[in-house]
């Protein structure tokens, strides 16, 4: 089993956070080469960084100070994105939380709406501390996760617990991973329930997909696992975890796996289909948050993801954002083995439900392809600036899909 330099394993055109920084000259810790673990579905390792970078998850150290520096001076659209914070109920310090020993997610006994509004709580309120030093809010993000972190011991429900422990395990390790070093903050309690409540799910997941045939479960389900796994892994220093996630990216035999999420690619046009595309347009917009997630965590770590491939989920972002934009894109049939026995369906064209609908996922890919890389990502672009400023969590909705994104990406990631 070869071990690699993160950076030097993906085939494509790629550039790597660590690359970027030391042409910046910002950048003095060299990335070491770590424990592997065999992929999940693959037999290919990779390197965990060694050691990890803090903070280091969908925010690292320069988007946080940016922000700060951006807002203190008033600059639009950080202003902008600014204020849609402060103005979300989710944002103020006097939030109070409501742990529960157990969460249900699926069938009788649904009670998931508390934590994921909690979650999104101790998010913003550690947002505002980190951007405005405010201590009332980092007082508040603190106890938030105190508090569930003393209480939670289980997630259950029918096959949807799996979404519930993905979307949830890798929001809340976010919210810690803000919060890490906060005074009163009891991060050794909250790693322990992120371990024993949330990655064994996760786990479970990735490797038996719920009994199911291996095709029958969306990319998003997959991807919010994934994403969770590797928030998880950065929370804890855990080499083996963070392999675990970055190898099913590269390899895994699910549908978050990359080849598999993006089947079908139209080199000829810089595009490429999604594979939710046929299912409707929330949950492949949706698809775009999940791995655009992915992608920046380990960005942040010195992996990038984004341009695994070459460039391959930049083509879906592009597909995606073109349809969505109202313009007409190709479609390859898809077809896929479902249930237990892997029985056949197919779509045929693509599917127009949803279309056009808003999500707060299009700032962090415009920030990273258009201002990092400097690429020409004309629809991802248009998308951002169609959407913006982006709110996050309450400002969607109240059911759960305006809780998948923890958004804010315009305050987050305008450059």
């Amino acid at each position: 089993m070869s071990r690699t330099s993160p950076h030097q394993h993906s085939p494509g055109a790629q550039l790597s956070r660590r690359g970027l920084l030391r042409t910046a000259g910002g950048l003095t810790a060299a990335l070491a080469t770590g424990a592997c673990a065999t992929a999940l579905g693959g037999s290919t390792a990779v390197a965990a960084p060694a050691p990890f970078t803090h903070p280091g998850m969908l925010h690292a150290y320069g988007e946080l100070n940016r922000a700060k520096v951006r807002v203190a001076a008033g600059d639009e659209p950080w202003l902008s994105g600014w204020n849609r914070l402060t103005a979300n109920s989710h944002a103020a310090s006097t939030w109070t939380p409501r742990p529960q020993a157990t969460v249900v997610r699926g069938g009788s006994g649904e009670n998931y709406g508390i934590l994921y509004n909690d979650i999104h709580a101790a998010y913003q309120n550690a947002l505002r501390w980190k951007i405005a030093g405010t201590t009332a809010h980092g007082d508040t993000a603190r106890d938030i996760l105190n508090a569930w972190s003393a209480t939670l011991t289980t997630v259950t429900g029918n096959a949807d617990r799996f979404l519930a422990a993905g979307i949830y395990g890798y929001q809340f390790a976010n919210a810690a991973e803000l919060m890490r070093g906060y005074t009163g903050f009891d991060i050794g309690r909250f790693k322990a329930m992120m371990l024993d409540v949330f990655y064994p799910l996760n786990h479970q997941f990735l490797t038996r997909h719920n009994d199911a045939c291996i095709t029958n479960y969306w990319a998003n389900w997959d991807l919010c696992t994934m994403n969770s796994v590797l928030a998880i892994a950065i929370l804890c220093d855990d080499a083996a975890k963070y392999d675990q996630a970055v190898n099913y990216f590269k390899n895994g035999a699910g549908n978050g796996s990359l080849t598999h999420a993006v089947p079908f690619v139209y080199d000829a046009q810089g595009l490429a289909q999604w594979q939710e595309s046929g299912r409707d347009q929330g949950h492949t917009m949706m698809g775009m948050g999940q791995m655009g997630a992915f992608c920046e965590m380990a960005w942040s770590q010195g992996e990038d993801l984004y341009g695994y491939d070459d460039n391959r989920f930049m083509k879906a972002a592009q597909y995606v954002a073109r349809y969505n934009l109202g313009q007409d894109v190709p479609f390859t049939t898809y077809t896929w083995g479902t249930g237990q026995n892997c029985a056949q369906q197919s779509q045929t064209v693509i599917s127009s439900s949803g279309r056009g609908q808003v999500r707060p996922v299009w700032d962090i890919l415009h920030h990273h392809y258009a201002r990092r890389r400097g690429l020409s990502v004309p629809y991802i672009t248009a998308m951002a600036e169609s959407v913006r400023p982006e709110g996050g969590g309450g400002d969607y909705g109240t059911n759960s899909g305006g809780f998948d994104q923890l958004g804010f990406g315009t305050l987050m990631y305008a450059k």
